[in-house]
């Protein structure tokens, strides 16, 4: 195998392991899938191994290593960040230092990466080479896209000092043009109404996105007005003195509550048209922001192609509205674009200093294998694993297995859909997903509250045949790995008489032909499957047009709330019953709820949650 570089992104959030064989993903996955913590902040000594044995390595054939950010830069931050905030944040940071100052403290970091690599002992480890932050997300955008060159935009919270960036990408390098500094970020201007509307920071933006069309942006000019003075190229500065994330764990206080006129909805208490409007009117400044920011990296680059990376390149109601902005040609975004992401790229940014040619260029698709790259079960030791455990299930040829599916898809089941290598990332994109009938109006309120057990608002998304899209949605492009939102097509919406009706209530309004996917202002979060990368789900979707003639699933991740998405065929089996999942295709098997034991489990594990 040609030369091996293993990335790790950890000690934060959604930590992660990647491997790269010549700059080309090998294998990648995040810590939590395999110790089932949600967002695992831990090192990732399973996801390390695990890309390991993807590899049939060890160590010893390993070149580098990369860790994907610099600790002692970001000491520097924490130390500015400070002294900036005294006298009023002592209490904070007298318990946020020592952990810096320790001798193996954080400052080290990339020392307690290559302390803990060496531990699973499995061969001599490299030394350990930090990259920025920001870097580590450039490079994940870049160098798997599949464009020889293109404006490179990385937005999130903050990594060392930098929250924005503008990079050009050319060939095998990339060149930084400009950075936006910390405590000046777009992302913390979003956690913050994310924790102000009641969700958690780094968990539950896509929560804010998702509620955002029910609101309208009547707090839009407040915002622009007090908290964020956005200049024409999209750069910007936030009053800082509105905010509580420099002074401490919180990210709101009292000046908040003075401007939105009361308290921090509490987590778990209903929600009000209050919320609603903040957190469409922050949405507004979000999407205001990025395309700006996207004019301006059309005009510094001078490139009609663009990459995204960084936490917010999730908001994909932005990317949408870049794209159909036409300011570029083509717009790509690093389906891992969060810090699990990061492993990924300072992997892929060592690489290419080494050497590394980006060969998949010439195939005229991305690098990324449909970001299907991590764990994979095969039939027979997913049949050993029903067997053993006496469950009952049929064997069927792939063809056969799509046909009965699509049959219980279209007789209203909700199906558990297990099949090849994990995603990585956020989406469960074909791999690891719960599956229905879009057609079905109820089809939305059953999954959030009888198989999901979530909040009634939250919408789902459609996979689509790639080759049909363009008669369900208004894409400008393919979306492959379900980052961009898209209108449904005129000739798919229907007429919705004048009701009056405001918050939750708009999801009792059928919107389209496919209303379990379409969102309240007629959007959707599109993925388009084709052949090639998935041919199992691109098989799945052609059985259901030809048993339907509708050529659109619901898809939604295979997990229950609080949990990460499934890994192992145990973990998709118990999920399947412990919820109101009727079908479980995994492998090459089927199973039928009706046909399975009596599960002794389900009334002690479900759990209660506020229905909105």
């Amino acid at each position: 195998m040609s030369d091996l570089v293993l990335g790790i992104s950890a000690f934060y959030h959604d930590s992660a392991a990647a491997l790269v064989a010549g700059g080309v993903p090998v294998a990648a996955a995040q810590e939590e899938r395999f110790t089932r913590k949600r967002h695992d902040a831990a090192f990732p000594s399973r996801a390390v191994e695990y890309c390991l044995d993807e590899a049939g390595v060890s160590f010893d054939d390993i070149s580098a290593v990369a860790y994907y950010e610099d600790p002692r830069l970001k000491f520097r931050r924490v130390l500015a960040t400070f002294a900036g905030a005294a006298p009023t944040a002592f209490p904070f940071f007298r318990d946020a230092l020592p952990p810096w100052l320790a001798r193996n403290g954080k400052r080290h970091t990339d020392r307690t990466v290559h302390r803990e690599l060496r531990k699973l002992g499995r061969g001599r480890v490299p030394e350990v080479s930090v990259r920025r932050h920001h870097e580590s997300h450039a490079a994940s955008a870049f160098f798997p896209s599949p464009y020889e060159s293109a404006a490179v935009l990385c937005v999130d919270g903050v990594g060392e000092w930098a929250t924005t960036t503008l990079w050009h990408g050319r060939g095998t390098e990339l060149t930084p043009l400009s950075e936006l500094r910390f405590p000046h970020s777009l992302g913390m201007l979003y956690s913050a109404f994310t924790y102000f509307c009641g969700f958690k920071v780094d968990s539950g933006e896509y929560k804010l996105m998702g509620l955002a069309p029910y609101g309208r942006p009547r707090y839009a000019d407040l915002i622009r007005d007090t908290l964020i003075d956005i200049k024409p190229d999209g750069t910007f500065r936030l009053d800082v003195s509105r905010f509580e994330y420099l002074r401490g764990q919180t990210m709101t206080g009292g000046a908040f509550e003075k401007l939105f006129g009361g308290p921090r909805r509490d987590p778990e208490g209903r929600l009000t048209e209050r919320e609603f409007d903040l957190a469409a009117s922050v949405q507004q400044v979000t999407e205001e922001v990025m395309l700006r920011l996207a004019r301006t990296a059309r005009e510094r680059t001078g490139e009609s192609r663009l990459c995204l990376a960084g936490g917010v390149a999730l908001n994909c109601v932005a990317n949408g509205k870049i794209i159909d902005a036409g300011i570029f040609d083509e717009v790509w975004v690093q389906p891992a674009a969060g810090d699990a992401g990061g492993a990924l790229g300072a992997a892929q940014a060592v690489a290419m200093e080494r050497g590394a040619t980006r060969d998949h260029l010439g195939t005229g698709h991305d690098a990324m294998a449909g970001s299907l790259l991590g764990p994979a079960y095969d039939d027979e030791e997913i049949g050993a694993y029903l067997t053993a455990n006496g469950i009952p299930h049929r064997r069927l040829d792939p063809g056969q297995l799509a046909a009965q599916v699509a049959e219980g898809l279209a007789d209203g089941k909700i199906v558990g859909w297990f099949q090849g290598r994990m995603e990585f990332g956020p989406r469960a994109l074909g791999a690891r997903s719960i599956l229905g009938d879009p057609r079905d109006a109820r089809m939305q309120s059953t999954m959030n509250l009888k198989i999901k057990f979530r909040e009634s608002f939250r919408p789902f998304a459609p996979a689509v045949l790639a080759e049909d899209a363009k008669d369900y949605f208004d894409l400008r492009q393919e979306s492959p790995y379900m980052l961009v939102v898209a209108r449904v097509a005129a000739a798919q919406q229907l007429e919705v008489p004048e009701s009056g009706a405001t918050g939750l209530d708009l999801l009792k309004v059928r919107r389209s032909t496919i209303p379990a996917v379409t969102h309240v202002d007629h959007s959707a979060r599109v993925q388009t499957v084709d052949g090639r990368s998935n041919p199992p789900y691109h098989r799945l979707l052609t059985a259901f047009k030809a048993r339907t003639g509708c050529p659109v699933l619901v898809n939604t991740s295979f997990n229950v709330r609080g949990e990460p998405i499934v890994r192992t065929p145990e973990e998709a089996y118990v999920c399947f019953m412990r919820t109101d999942i009727d079908m479980l295709a995994i492998g090459g098997f089927l199973l039928d709820k009706s046909e399975q034991p009596e599960w002794s489990e389900q009334s002690d594990w479900r759990t209660e949650i506020p229905l909105d």
